[in-house]
């Protein structure tokens, strides 16, 4: 398979030839159509000119009058009365012109030879070096008639343009070429350099270095290939950190779940740390349900399935719902709750809508401060919904903003106290907001708390 460096020589290379060849018949179409007919009769006036001369002088000797004509730029054959041919300057290459052409001039008649010439695609007329390709006028000179044919004489006159144009031509291809050869290498270079850089990423290198300098279309593709490039480092380091994380989130509830019950296989303890025991499991066994639970949703909108189920439903009636299950942790925790949810109907999935409110309200409970507060809010702007999650909890550092809806991220275990969540609850809510066509905005200062604005359109197509 050709290099894209040959491919590209050789396709423009090809251009300049058809572009080159394409050029000269154009300009042979125009000579044909415009400039031969002019040719014709500028040269037919001078053979008439030098014929009036010869007639008005006949005190000069007709041969030396010729003689000098030639020698200034012109092929010249002159026929006396009698048939007698004499050639005047440099010999015609094809001396052939028939009989009747001769006495056609002969009785008085002008011959247009440079415009009847025949019509060939790659020979003009006014190269080609022959006597049926002259004007032909009749010359009076003492009383005789004589037919003078005449042709400019194109080697005497273009003899050395002939080189130098041959040099300029021969130069211009030459230098084209060596051109196309180092542009070309300057325009792929950039592309080896991204395919290489591919070659990297795909052995899992991510550390790849691209000229993004440059102002064009290729500077641009390596800029996007570098945020690729960073990208799926962070990515990949997203996908270590999950794996660690979930092989712990895993790992921690068996490992309990397997302790308790080679506790309760022991005959000495009491009934009451028998139910101890169990709860224990049993919330282990939720925290293991809850886990496979919001993996199995977040695969389903990674895959885009149809998974959506939309129809009418009442926006406030549903989070009043959710914050009345969740009065007595409120209350437990001494959080103070004030909310305005007015009655505001929208479109979209009240299952997973609601997944968005729960997530959002447990992250407020769960880092608020003791005797913290919150509040919730709903408003209705220009058809749109804003859904509001303040709360004053123990807010998130700028790093941790950047990152907060990453999936598998989680934020300082030190700072948080806390070692519950997966890291995909935030993640599970962008992608459900997304898929209803709103955007989720998330506003946090450390120690002070955070405020979550969830935009949804009233009727989500």
């Amino acid at each position: 398979m050709k290099s894209l460096y040959v491919k590209f020589i050789v396709i423009t290379i090809g251009i300049m030839m058809l572009s080159s060849t394409t050029a000269f018949i154009v300009s042979n179409v125009y000579y044909q159509q415009k400039l031969k007919p002019y040719n014709d009769q500028k040269n037919t006036k001078i053979a008439q000119d030098i014929a009036a001369f010869a007639g008005k002088h006949s005190e000069i000797d007709l041969n030396d009058y010729l003689e000098s004509i030639s020698a200034i730029g012109y092929q010249i054959y002159l026929v006396d009365p009698s048939g007698k041919g004499t050639f005047f300057g440099a010999t015609f290459r094809d001396k052939h012109l028939t009989h009747a052409t001769v006495e056609r001039v002969l009785t008085g008649n002008v011959y247009h030879g440079i415009q009847k010439f025949p019509r060939k695609t790659f020979v003009t007329g006014f190269f080609a070096n022959e006597l049926k390709n002259t004007i032909g006028v009749p010359l009076t000179y003492k009383g005789s008639t004589y037919a003078l044919f005449i042709r400019p004489d194109i080697k005497l006159l273009f003899n050395e343009m002939h080189f130098l144009f041959a040099w300029m031509l021969g130069l211009s291809i030459f230098l084209s070429i060596v051109l196309v050869v180092f542009s070309t290498k300057y325009l792929v270079r950039p592309i080896s350099k991204l395919t290489n850089a591919t070659k990297s990423l795909a052995r899992g290198d991510f550390n790849v270095k691209l000229d993004i300098t440059r102002h064009d279309e290729l500077g641009e593709l390596s800029h996007s290939f570098l945020q690729m490039a960073r990208k799926l480092e962070q990515m990949d380091e997203m996908r270590k950190e999950f794996i660690s994380n979930i092989s712990h989130d895993i790992q921690s509830p068996l490992s309990n779940i397997k302790g308790y019950i080679n506790l309760l296989e022991k005959n000495t303890i009491s009934q009451v740390e028998r139910s101890g025991y169990i709860s224990i499991i049993n919330a282990e066994i939720k925290r293991l349900s809850t886990l496979t639970k919001q993996l199995l949703l977040l695969a389903s909108l990674d895959r885009n399935e149809d998974i959506m189920k939309k129809k009418r439903f009442n926006l406030g009636r549903q989070i009043k719902e959710l914050v009345r299950s969740y009065q007595w942790i409120i209350g437990e925790k001494e959080i103070m709750l004030s909310y305005s949810l007015p009655d505001i109907e929208i479109t979209g999935d009240p299952s997973l809508l609601n997944t968005v409110w729960d997530n959002l309200l447990t992250n407020a409970i769960k880092y608020n401060q003791p005797n913290g507060t919150i509040e919730i809010l709903i408003e209705e702007k220009d058809k749109t919904v804003f859904v509001t999650f303040k709360d004053t909890g123990i807010g998130l550092k700028e790093t941790e903003i950047d990152r907060i809806f990453d999936r598998f991220y989680r934020a300082d275990l030190a700072r948080t106290r806390t070692t519950e969540g997966t890291g995909l609850g935030l993640s599970i809510v962008a992608a459900i907001v997304k898929l209803h066509n709103g955007n989720i905005r998330v506003f946090s200062k450390e120690n002070e708390g955070t405020t979550f604005i969830v935009r949804l359109p009233m009727h989500s197509n």
